[in-house]
């Protein structure tokens, strides 16, 4: 007698666990992750207060092409304490969600390194990696070639997918097309794993 998996050979593959995807919502306090969760979750501004520790939602988001997606993002804290726990957060994730404020170029120095810290960590080694430049929306927010630049998101080499998408968080601009591209970032790591496992 088996245990009763073995005899349905497709109950696995049913189960509609691949829909669902883990994502961190990281960057440098006061960047506007919370606001980005919360525009996702509701479709609207939700007044943010400093993240003390995380928040944790699970939105379902419609993505281009008729395609639905259940996101369970983590919104981490940024402020310098809370940045050594990230790593706990994004140990089993399936994609990287980065947020930089577009206006505050003091702090553009600080966000690479912290970019680079976590996204050269062994086990984040290849996830892809979603860059909200936000506040795209205020008249001194710097271009995207800049923050490009100023982040050196091309130094991080070709085993790291990215994506750099100008937003506007209170306003909801440019979020939906940013996680349409982090989601076909996700599926394609996903398909080129599992042709790797079939090579072994």
């Amino acid at each position: 007698m088996g245990n009763g998996l073995s005899e349905q050979p497709g109950f696995l593959s049913n189960v509609p666990f691949f829909q669902s995807f883990h994502i961190a919502i990281l960057g440098l306090d006061s960047a506007g992750k919370t606001t980005v969760l919360y525009r996702l979750q509701f479709n609207e501004f939700v007044n943010t207060v400093p993240t003390r520790g995380f928040n944790a939602e699970k939105v379902k988001v419609s993505l281009g092409g008729h395609r639905t997606a259940t996101f369970h993002f983590w919104d981490v804290g940024g402020q310098e304490k809370l940045r050594p726990l990230w790593k706990s957060y994004t140990r089993c994730t399936d994609g990287i969600i980065f947020v930089v404020d577009s206006v505050d170029a003091e702090r553009m120095e600080e966000a690479k390194t912290e970019l680079h810290k976590i996204a050269k960590t062994s086990e984040n080694q290849g996830v892809p990696l979603l860059v909200v430049a936000n506040k795209q929306d205020l008249r001194n927010s710097l271009g995207l070639a800049e923050i490009e630049k100023l982040l050196a998101l091309k130094e991080l080499g070709p085993a790291t997918p990215w994506h750099l998408q100008p937003t506007c968080a209170i306003i909801g601009d440019g979020l939906r097309e940013g996680l349409d591209r982090l989601h076909d970032m996700i599926l394609k790591r996903r398909k080129a794993m599992r042709q790797q496992k079939k090579k072994r």
